[in-house]
C-alpha cells in the first residue's frame, strides 16, 4: 500500500509539473517523458517469466507511440518496416507448412507469457482474440481482418507451387514480423519476440494456406 501511495503521488507531481511546461524554469517534455517511466518501473518487478525489461521499447515501439495513433512521418515508416523486414527468417529447412489440425490449436489458445506460466510451458497464438478464421469458430474479435478463406482467395491451390510462392513467404514474414510491412501494427511478432518457434509457425501457417484446411473450405 505504501509503494501504492508513492506512485500515486509521484504521479500527481509530473502532472501538475506538466502544467508548468510552458514556463521557461519547466521541465522539458523529454524531461517528463524519463520521469513517467521511472515511475512506471518502480511500480513493476521481475516475476516469473515476465521481465521488468518488457517496458523498454524498440525503435519501432517508441516511434509509433510517439505517433500517438498517427502514421509517423513517412521517412520513419520507411526506416521501421526496413530494420523489421531484415529480422525475417525463413523456416530452417525451407519447409513452410505443417499440420493445420495443430495450427487450430494454437490460434484457439491464448496461453502464455504470464508471469504464473513456466517457461517450458508452449504458448498459444491466440489468433481468433483478433481475427475470424474459420467458420466453426462463432467467437473472434474483430481488432484484425477476417482471415477466412485466406489462402482460397489468393488462389493457392497449391502451396507449394511457384505460383503461390510469393503468397506463402509473405504470410510467413506477416506472422514472423508483421512491422516489415506495416510499421505500427498491432499485430504481435510472433516470429521475431519467440512467441512462437519455427514449428508452431508453420501450423499456423497450415491452417491459412493448406487447401484442406477448414480455413479454405
Amino acid at each position: 500500500m505504501k509503494t501504492f501511495k508513492k506512485v500515486a503521488f509521484t504521479a500527481v507531481a509530473l502532472a501538475v509539473a506538466a502544467i508548468g511546461v510552458g514556463c521557461a524554469s519547466g521541465p522539458s517534455p523529454a524531461e517528463l517523458d524519463r520521469d513517467a517511466l521511472q515511475v512506471i518501473r518502480s511500480a513493476f518487478r521481475d516475476e516469473g517469466i515476465v521481465k521488468v525489461a518488457r517496458l523498454d521499447q524498440d525503435a519501432a515501439n517508441e516511434a509509433c507511440s510517439k505517433a500517438l495513433g498517427k502514421e509517423p512521418p513517412a521517412e520513419v515508416v520507411k526506416a521501421i518496416e526496413a530494420a523489421n523486414l531484415k529480422t525475417i527468417k525463413p523456416p530452417s529447412d525451407g519447409k513452410y507448412l505443417g499440420d493445420w489440425k495443430e495450427g487450430e490449436k494454437l490460434a484457439q489458445s491464448g496461453r502464455g507469457l504470464t508471469w504464473t506460466d513456466d517457461a517450458k510451458t508452449p504458448n498459444g497464438g491466440n489468433c481468433y482474440n483478433c481475427h475470424q478464421i474459420s467458420k466453426q469458430e462463432i467467437s473472434f474479435g474483430t481488432i484484425g481482418p477476417s482471415l477466412y478463406q485466406y489462402g482460397k482467395l489468393r488462389g493457392v491451390a497449391d502451396p507449394a507451387s511457384d505460383a503461390a510462392k510469393p503468397i506463402v513467404e509473405y504470410t510467413w514474414g506477416k506472422l514472423w514480423n508483421a512491422r516489415a510491412y506495416n510499421a505500427c501494427s498491432q499485430m504481435p511478432r510472433v516470429g521475431h519476440m519467440g512467441i512462437l518457434n519455427e514449428a508452431q509457425l508453420r501450423h499456423v501457417m497450415a491452417l491459412l494456406l493448406d487447401p484442406k484446411s477448414p480455413v479454405n473450405q
